[in-house]
């Protein structure tokens, strides 16, 4: 039997299934919610609710966007023809602190893992090809994590993308192995994109 009111337990058991928040942190976001005023509590209910209802996947790159095409797809300023690959969006946002890179972008949602069963048609591959295929592309940058799964996902980019006659680079090594490119310094990760290299 809970502690605590039905309520405040369900509130509870949602926050819980947040990352990183556990049973203790829960409950500090559950009372600070209660003794927040009615008002910030119905904006932050608002927030989550318009995050769902009016986020979604730019049918060009699969960036989080509210527009469709994405602002770096729609943006004339950027190079159209130079193709940044990420895992996650949380990745744009690391290179473009650099202010180094001024091509678009392409997330896969994802890396190759198949001991948790990510193959390629789980990740959002599709529309790369059909990036390449239309001859988009001068270059393609792959900026995948220095992990096992990221290095695999590179090696099956850059295979995909050498056999539409593209030129392919990998960021360097200026990221550490075993990290997220999303918690990269800016000077690391400006770094990394002046060092890429052809794979």
């Amino acid at each position: 039997m809970s502690k605590f009111a039905e309520p405040m337990a369900r509130l509870i058991e949602e926050l819980k299934k947040l990352p990183g928040v556990g049973n203790k942190t829960a409950q500090r976001y559950a009372f600070y919610i209660l003794r927040s005023s009615e008002d910030d509590a119905t904006q932050l209910a608002s927030a989550i609710h318009d995050v769902k209802a009016s986020l979604r996947l730019c049918s060009v790159c699969n960036n989080i966007t509210d527009i469709d095409p994405c602002t770096y797809c729609a943006n004339p300023v950027r190079d159209q023809r130079v193709i940044c690959v990420v895992e996650e969006p949380t990745n744009i946002a690391a290179i473009e602190k650099t202010r180094h890179f001024n091509g678009v972008y392409h997330v896969l949602h994802g890396a190759l893992s198949p001991l948790h069963g990510v193959g390629p048609d789980q990740l959002r591959i599709s529309n790369l090809s059909r990036r390449l295929e239309n001859d988009q592309a001068d270059e393609v940058i792959i900026a995948t994590n220095p992990t096992i799964e990221g290095e695999a996902t590179a090696t099956y980019i850059s295979k995909l993308v050498k056999s539409a006659g593209v030129k392919v680079t990998r960021i360097a090594t200026g990221v550490p192995v075993g990290s997220d490119i999303e918690y990269a310094d800016e000077v690391t990760m400006a770094k990394a994109m002046e060092g890429r290299r052809e794979i």
